[in-house]
């Protein structure tokens, strides 16, 4: 089983964020009791036995806001149900991840940290809404590296309208002098209810320049295994594409449990008030395959032929004659992640 932990609170919005993330203000106290009467809640609904937890993922909004005490209460109660060797993950910001607050999260077992860098150009990170700056970055990755963390990622964005070919060399530059394990590049995505809301010419929508940076990041030594993750395994997201159950606890946080999905509430005052609450989604095995196949050729997990209709074991077959997609063992895996999408819609219409 996996666990996925929701943190809301940031001390500012990015311009390009959609997930849920709010002011922290008087509400960390109430926040956590909550969270503990879900988390509580949600290993007995899914009947979680000891040492079964495979993974953790602490995500945000920004973790690294919150007091060590804080997580020393989850961890409390999660502890029997970790497994010998669990990954656990926790996402930070270079400005809020001092070295003592690195180091407490390191003691609690804590082994995988996620620094969300997006950029390491000054105009670029004010462009994106940041309010860290890249010499804190490296401060901050440096204090990774003195405290113990031998897994560390920085997520990094592109494909904004500042970038070009003078940017991305910049950005690697500066990436391939961290001590790191993992990158995530993510394509900028202009989402509703964002301040980049309807500013669709934020957005380069250079297939180019994104094959350019996403080779220059292999170069460096980071290999790709999903069209946005490049370096040792997260065994956490991983699962998520292999479509296996976890669970999710926290404001906006989703769970899975075989065909269903559970939603929380996106409300935080609702969500303190009842953090039991599920909305749930029933997917029907049509649902699930299709999901395999998008999921399956954005990453390496690739797509299971017996998942396959007729019509559409045909045309990955076809795919991987024309050399699209490469059929081993019975799944065809996906040689260019930046038509995954293209190719699972051929595939499965």
């Amino acid at each position: 089983m996996h666990l996925y932990i929701h943190i809301p609170f940031c001390e500012s919005k990015c311009f390009y964020c959609s997930f849920t993330s709010l002011k922290k203000k008087d509400y960390e106290n109430a926040y956590l009791e909550a969270l503990l009467k879900d988390i509580k809640h949600q290993i007995n609904f899914y009947k979680i036995s000891k040492k079964n937890i495979k993974t953790v993922f602490i995500g945000g909004g920004t973790p690294s806001l919150m007091s060590i005490n804080f997580y020393e209460n989850i961890f409390s109660l999660i502890k029997d149900f970790l497994d010998t060797n669990i990954e656990i993950s926790i996402e930070a910001n270079p400005n809020s991840s001092n070295f003592h607050w690195l180091k407490e999260i390191k003691n609690l077992g804590i082994n995988r940290i996620s620094f969300g860098v997006q950029s390491f150009h000054e105009k670029k990170l004010k462009f994106l809404g940041r309010i860290h700056d890249q010499k804190s970055i490296f401060t901050s990755i440096d204090n990774a590296n003195k405290v113990g963390f031998n897994n560390i990622n920085i997520d990094l964005i592109y494909d904004t309208k500042m970038d070009d070919t003078k940017m991305l060399q910049y950005e690697l530059l500066n990436l391939n002098k961290l001590n790191i394990t993992h990158v995530s590049a993510y394509n900028l995505t202009i989402e509703e209810k964002t301040k980049f809301a309807k500013k669709n010419y934020y957005k380069k929508n250079a297939p180019k320049l994104a094959k350019y940076f996403i080779e220059g990041i292999q170069n460096i030594g980071f290999t790709q295994y999903e069209i946005s993750n490049f370096g040792n395994t997260c065994f956490h997201n991983l699962a998520y594409w292999q479509g296996k159950n976890y669970i999710g606890c926290g404001l906006s946080a989703v769970g899975f449990l075989n065909n269903q999905r559970f939603y929380t509430k996106s409300n935080l005052k609702e969500y303190i008030q009842d953090p039991l609450h599920r909305e749930i989604e029933y997917l029907s095995n049509e649902n699930l395959n299709l999901e395999h196949i998008f999921l399956g050729l954005r990453s390496c997990v690739g797509v299971n032929e017996n998942k396959l209709n007729p019509i559409e074991k045909e045309k990955a077959s076809f795919l991987s004659k024309k050399g699209k997609l490469v059929y081993k063992n019975g799944v065809f895996y996906n040689t260019n992640y930046l038509l995954s999408d293209e190719l699972a819609l051929y595939i499965s219409t």
